[in-house]
């Protein structure tokens, strides 16, 4: 269990951009005999997420979100050596995100929870064009291809390339996952977009998944069936995201 002010500890030396003092909060923490996954989901995935709320009323700086976003990567590098390891599930996740480097941290964040949970993961990042993203599933041939972080700009790109996928039809067992970003602000809109699953948090990503693969083949291809039928009168996404 996480002490009380933790949290308001870590997240006031982040802002301050106070290295050395993010490093002794993590350390502490974890002598104290919480585990580093437990670290991921409980301190820094909050944390990352009050950051950015923060940033998007304009009650920091963007230089102290550059500050603390450049210091949560460099704790989660250092963690992720750390997390438990579960048997190879003999399943595949690639990872992509939006450009901007706070989305980058929750998306690695996400990768090390799936590859710890056993999942073979591939953590492409962002920055790259829906082309990209098309011939590397062609090639990794990936049980689920998870989007995080997408700004509201971004939220009719992301619905082309899942229309791109579906009308190819090339990957028809792939699931598509989206998280954090507009979708997790906006209710309902990873389904208007067509994507298959959503997960607000990086330990929900891991549970959906889970409980996905307990899905009888067969149902989980009538699933597919009604999820298709549904994408073909879609509302239009709001003005804002055009």
């Amino acid at each position: 269990m996480i002490k009380n002010g933790i949290l308001e500890r870590y997240l006031d030396a982040l802002l301050e951009g106070d290295r050395k003092l993010c490093r002794a909060v993590i350390e502490k923490t974890l002598q104290s005999g919480i585990p580093a996954n437990s670290v991921y989901v409980d301190v820094i995935w909050p944390i990352i997420t009050e950051i950015e709320h923060l940033r998007r009323c304009d009650k920091i700086t963007a230089v102290r979100e550059h500050l603390a976003t450049r210091i949560n990567r460099t704790i989660v590098d250092q963690l992720q050596n750390k997390l438990p390891r579960r048997p190879a599930k003999n399943k595949k996740i690639a990872v992509c995100c939006a450009p901007d480097e706070m989305q980058e941290v929750g998306a690695q964040m996400i990768a090390d929870l799936f590859e710890s949970d056993g999942w073979e993961v591939r953590f492409l990042g962002g920055g790259l064009t829906n082309n990209d993203i098309l011939a590397f599933i062609n090639e990794y041939a990936a049980d689920i291809l998870l989007i995080y972080g997408t700004a509201p700009r971004q939220a009719p790109n992301v619905r082309r390339l899942i229309d791109t996928i579906r009308a190819i039809n090339a990957w028809p067992d792939m699931r598509i996952m989206l998280s954090g970003g507009v979708f997790n602000r906006a209710e309902g809109l990873s389904e208007e977009v067509g994507a298959d699953l959503f997960a607000a948090t990086a330990l929900e990503a891991v549970q959906v998944a889970s409980k996905e693969d307990e899905i009888a083949p067969y149902e989980q291809r009538m699933a597919n069936r009604k999820r298709k039928g549904r994408l073909k009168v879609r509302r239009p996404l709001p003005a804002e995201m055009r």
